[in-house]
């Protein structure tokens, strides 16, 4: 069945599209907000609820791998149910998430609340890129894109400076207080404007899939948070099992994709990645992703517990970044539209890595200005990497494979998400501990935790600059002439 409405044929988009795409916008900047609005309250939980930072990260991690876990099917489920659909049961289940949170009266109640909150949100990204795809025209991607760069990487940029306002002058659960409301807004405005767009299917979903997801991307993520886990004591069975799991699950999560796609079912259509061009897109993105979110959680730890900042100079140590990620992402987007992508994602890798670079000098007397420094080059390489990437990748893809694009992109950008804030915790617990125990006082501990958090992603910049040689502007991509269920030709592309 085809809606009301459809991708126009020139460059204008009507007044009801562009109204549709900043409700889409606002309420996906709202939710994505919440990653890492408690990143900077983990000092303040580990004091109020008792939990220490391997515990007080899930707060993080279970937010993002909900979503990590949920995705996957929202490109099947915008397809099924429709836009409009789609949006108000997001926005409702982050509603009801926020006031859980906001009465939790323990940690166990707060994190069963991000899930809630995670479910909504994991259905509002791909939501946004399959609503942009589809409804603006090709040469105008780039700059919409930048838009949307705002949403991703600059609402988890503000959500520690927010978080760290709030808990200077009020409790921890004025975070959920002070986002409730505005929700509420963003529920009931989009009542009013969101209209179906784009084509439904009456497909039925594969539930065998399901699960077979929640364990793939549910056991990695917890296997790296078992390491950090067992590093200081407290893990709750032994490392290799969830890894185990989760690479037994998406084994089979793979494969039985694999098989539902010859016939259009697929919960995951992987035929995304006969695209060279957005394959290589999607691995940046994930690199770049989990580099992000990573230094987001250990950066404000770091600043609080080592350099005893509190959490309003630690939320506005991060705001710099922040700001100018916003400011940049929208002209980006054009430079991205008139230039093409190498222009960008080259020097872009090249800051997220000198970011990086720069977080290995952190001692116990560094000054917050360096930090400040450093997040701020961090964030204008991710502002100038993130929108030519996001653009590169869908658009190499046919229009009938947005929805699944899109949520391909938004799956692994929260698995890599999820794993880097694992992992970046994980580093910093075991070295920490180690150096514990062999007689190091503990915020000189911290310290070379962290120091060796950020060489190892050093590194990792590094295979980013070296992948980013790579990125080339696709070709323009129109729908093929075929049969059901027949395979897409790879996409090529241009410089």
């Amino acid at each position: 069945m085809t809606t009301a409405t459809t991708a126009p044929h020139d460059d204008r988009l009507s007044k009801q599209d562009l109204a549709i795409i900043a409700t889409l916008i606002v309420a996906t900047f709202v939710v994505i907000l919440n990653e890492t609005v408690m990143s900077v309250a983990l000092p303040v939980l580990q004091r109020d609820l008792g939990a220490d930072p391997t515990q007080g990260q899930w707060l993080t991690t279970i937010f993002m791998l909900t979503m990590a876990v949920v995705i996957p099917v929202t490109g099947f489920l915008i397809q099924r149910f429709g836009t409009r659909t789609m949006y108000l049961a997001a926005m409702s289940l982050f509603v009801l998430g926020t006031l859980t949170a906001l009465l939790a009266p323990g940690f166990a109640v707060l994190l069963v609340a991000r899930v809630v909150q995670a479910l909504g949100t994991a259905i509002m990204l791909p939501l946004l890129m399959t609503t942009v795809m589809t409804l603006v025209p090709e040469n105008r991607r780039g700059a919409m894109m930048g838009n949307i760069s705002v949403v991703i990487a600059v609402a988890p940029a503000l959500g520690p400076t927010l978080s760290g306002l709030i808990l200077d002058h009020w409790h921890w659960r004025a975070i959920f207080g002070v986002v409730l409301p505005i929700a509420v807004a963003a529920l009931v405005i989009g009542a009013l404007f969101v209209q179906p767009v784009g084509d439904r299917t009456s497909e039925q979903i594969d539930y065998v899939s399901l699960p077979m997801a929640v364990l793939g991307f549910g056991g990695f993520v917890y296997g790296l948070v078992a390491i950090g886990e067992a590093a200081s004591g407290s893990a709750g069975m032994p490392v290799w099992i969830p890894f185990v799991i989760g690479g037994i699950g998406l084994a089979g999560f793979v494969l039985r994709q694999l098989r539902l796609q010859r016939v259009d079912r697929a919960l995951l259509d992987l035929r995304v990645f006969a695209s060279s061009t957005f394959t290589l897109a999607i691995v940046l993105m994930v690199a770049a992703m989990a580099t992000m979110m990573g230094t987001f959680i250990v950066v404000p730890y770091f600043a609080q517990e080592v350099l005893a900042l509190s959490p309003s100079a630690t939320g506005l140590l991060m705001l710099p970044g922040g700001l100018l990620m916003g400011l940049a992402s929208p002209l980006i987007g054009r430079i991205y539209d008139a230039r093409g992508a190498r222009i960008l994602v080259i020097p872009g890798t090249i800051l997220i890595a000198s970011g990086v670079w720069i977080l290995t000098l952190v001692n116990s007397g560094t000054s917050a200005w360096l930090l400040a420094a450093a997040q701020t080059v961090l964030c204008i390489g991710l502002a100038a990497t993130f929108t030519p990437l996001m653009t590169v990748s869908l658009s190499s893809l046919t229009p009938r494979l947005y929805a699944h694009g899109s949520a391909v992109l938004g799956t692994l950008q929260q698995v890599a998400g999820a794993a880097g804030t694992a992992l970046f915790i994980t580093i910093m617990t075991v070295v920490a501990t180690s150096d514990q125990e062999a007689g190091v006082v503990a915020h000189e501990a911290v310290t070379n935790g962290v120091r060796t958090v950020f060489l190892c992603a050093g590194v990792l910049g590094l295979v980013l600059i070296g992948l980013g040689l790579l990125v080339r502007t696709p070709e323009t991509v129109d729908e093929p002439e075929e049969a059901d269920g027949a395979e897409p030709e790879p996409v090529g592309a241009v410089d």
